[in-house]
């Protein structure tokens, strides 16, 4: 399929049938949101792939028990940085270093960049964070349209209370959004054969010559 085709085909599945995703391309997905963009590559956010069977039912309670917390092969969780810190800045200019072989004085304009952060908020900076995982997930239901896997973006559950069931706080996380990854169940969800909606692309896009 053409990336076109991909986005055609898929649709936020209500309700998935429990069947297995590949391992390759469960790996596919992960490593397309891998390499997705974000503000001076820095990546400020986790993502927590939960597959075990006992685990997804005590986050469906806290997701409005939305039936694709338990019916999906994996729930890819969304995690941004609770605050953007020196010692992570610092870390990643050292990873930086290591990878391109340059020495660090030389990135002192990347790392000045993110400084510049330092001086908002600490929601200010979790917002900033939150908009950079939001960019992966784009990326994460691109890469599984195109494999055939049918996903779900979700919003809705209790960020503090999936928080403490993942633990994040003590990694320095906060959950931002929810991927349910796994195989559409045609029998009983209602969109599976509905017309996409989409804006009339004329009044979608504005073009500037």
């Amino acid at each position: 399929m053409t990336v076109i085709d991909a986005l055609n085909w898929r649709y936020a599945t209500k309700r998935m049938n429990g069947n297995i995703i590949p391992k390759e391309k469960m790996e596919s997905i992960l490593k397309a949101i891998s390499l997705a963009p974000s503000s001076l590559g820095l990546q400020p956010y986790s993502i927590i792939v939960v597959e075990n069977p006992g685990m997804l039912e005590k986050i469906k309670p806290i997701a409005n028990m939305q039936p694709q917390i338990t019916e999906a092969s994996a729930l890819l969780v969304f995690a941004a940085w609770d605050n953007l810190t020196q010692e992570r800045i610092d870390k990643y200019i050292a990873r930086i270093s290591s990878v391109r072989d340059v020495n660090e004085e030389s990135l002192s304009h990347i790392k000045q960049l993110l400084e510049t952060q330092l001086k908002n908020t600490v929601e200010q900076n979790f917002i900033w964070n939150s908009k950079q995982a939001y960019i992966a997930l784009g990326v994460g239901l691109v890469a599984a349209a195109e494999a055939n896997i049918d996903s779900t973006p979700m919003e809705g559950f209790n960020h503090e209370q999936l928080d403490e069931v993942l633990q994040l706080k003590e990694r320095g996380l906060k959950s931002s959004v929810l991927l349910a990854l796994g195989y559409r169940d045609a029998r009983t969800d209602y969109l599976v054969n509905l017309k996409k909606v989409r804006r009339e692309e004329e009044e979608l896009f504005t073009t500037l010559n």
